[in-house]
């Protein structure tokens, strides 16, 4: 493998174990307030014990993320210091702003809250875990404004002194219509992961019989708050692919694997084969005009074949091959969307339960929502690989190909050693993860705490 290759290996290692833990810092929080909300709000002891239960989930969940996140910064250092030299006066702004306001607000308030319950007042003690998850939200957004930057510069000038882009309008980063959709539809996976983690925590003790009058009412409060967010998840993803359409078509035309244009287009459910090498699979089972739809919002709209998008680019950019990865692009789209319709299945089927009454004691259901926990992960993972894969070969659309933004003093044997380092310390977070969070979210519910007595302990 070239040192292209392994570079590219590389920031997909780091940045998609990373992002297993964000949407689960972001929809926790806002779940976790709303919890210790309703017990400012009520007085209710067991919603103050579920806080300081699911309090502790997502402060482990922080912990391990913040150090894969730190893993990420020093691998885009070392492995794209070409790109950075580039674009670092547009790029650097909305990371800066990351760091130096939502970084600092989602840490700062999280010492407070920890430490809080018995010195600071109620309502100011309920508002530093809304700061928590405000600032959770606020660092997604620069990151998000940073990456849609990469898929649809915006906002800049080219500096006829270095050829290098410069930022002239910050408003426009956060005005991006690949922002606007990109980090809602961010926010609400992340609403939709926190929730399926509650449910699945909850189905558990309820299974077993633990507290199940405590759990009973956090499975609640993630069904209704599942069901309506990935309604909305899968509307805003929909409208995020007609805006993506717009400014790559070649992503679109890759997840479907359409290699000529079409109009109107069909929508293929499954398909044999396929490819960069296979312009020909066998399609089953096709959804007339489902594709003119979800790309142009329109029942007969047209969409650019990859092959006429090839003959475009080549034209404009100059000889290459422009055409990303078609079968993760096919894929990674029907994962996404296959386990969204799963996952709204099962959000339905508790809303069901709950409405017939039997919700606590359908074990069947409880078993399903247990494992369901791993399906938003995946789900996730898709949706960033159909992000980044469909943006190749440009590592800035139309600006910086990928291959020209590596560095070029850093060595193939340098980036496959730090590849095998960075896989022992992912595996020891991940086993740290694994078992803290196993042990803790298996934990009876703690008995009726003193109003000022500590969260519980890490520790054996």
């Amino acid at each position: 493998m070239s040192q292209l290759d392994l570079a590219r290996l590389q920031f997909a290692m780091t940045s998609i174990y990373h992002f297993l833990f964000v949407p689960v810092t972001i929809g926790l929080s806002f779940l976790t307030a709303l919890l210790q909300t309703s017990w400012h709000r009520t007085g209710r002891p067991e919603l103050l014990r579920l806080t300081r239960f699911f309090g502790v989930l997502l402060v482990i969940n922080i912990a391990v993320g913040v150090v894969t996140g730190l893993v990420q910064e020093f691998q885009f250092g070392m492995d794209w210091s070409a790109y950075s030299r580039t674009v670092g006066d547009v790029f650097g702004a909305p990371l800066a702003m990351e760091g130096l306001a939502a970084f600092f607000l989602e840490s700062t308030f999280l010492g407070i809250w920890l430490f809080g319950w018995d010195r600071l007042p109620k309502p100011v003690h309920l508002a530093s875990i809304w700061l928590v998850a405000l600032g959770a939200a606020l660092s997604g957004a620069f990151i998000m404004a940073a990456n849609s930057w990469m898929q649809h510069p915006v906002g800049y000038k080219i500096d006829p002194a270095t050829g290098r882009p410069q930022l002239n309008d910050v408003v426009a980063l956060f005005t991006n219509p690949v922002f606007l959709r990109g980090y809602l539809h961010v926010i609400l996976a992340s609403l939709v992961t926190g929730s399926v983690v509650m449910l699945a925590v909850s189905a558990w003790h309820l299974r077993k019989n633990s507290s199940p009058l405590a759990f009973h009412a956090t499975a609640r409060l993630a069904l209704f708050m599942l069901v309506p967010v990935m309604m909305v998840t899968m509307l805003v993803g929909s409208e995020l692919g007609v805006t993506e359409g717009k400014y790559q078509p070649m992503k679109i035309a890759a997840a479907e694997a359409q290699w000529t244009t079409c109009q109107p287009c069909s929508f293929s459910l499954f398909q044999i084969g396929g490819g960069n090498n296979d312009q020909s699979p066998t399609r089953i089972i096709e959804v007339p005009h489902l594709l003119s739809l979800l790309a142009t919002n329109h029942w007969n709209g047209q969409v650019v074949g990859l092959n006429e998008l090839q003959a475009q680019y080549e034209q404009k950019y100059g000889p290459g091959n422009y055409v990303p990865n078609v079968f993760i692009q096919y894929w990674s789209m029907r994962v996404m969307a296959y386990l969204a319709v799963v996952v709204l299945l099962v959000g339905l089927w508790g809303l069901w339960l709950l409405w017939r009454k039997r919700l606590a004691t359908a074990r069947r259901f409880h078993l399903v929502a247990i494992w369901a926990v791993a399906l938003p992960f995946v789900m996730n993972t898709a949706g960033w690989l159909l992000t980044e894969s469909g943006r190749q070969p440009w590592i800035v659309q139309g600006l910086q190909l990928t291959k020209n933004g590596v560095s070029p003093s850093v060595g193939t044997a340098t980036v496959a050693t730090s590849i095998l380092v960075f896989f022992l310390l992912y595996a020891a977070l991940a086993a740290v993860e694994v078992v803290l969070i196993a042990r803790y979210a298996r934990k009876e519910l703690a008995p009726p705490p003193a109003q000022d007595a500590p969260l519980p302990s890490l520790t054996y």
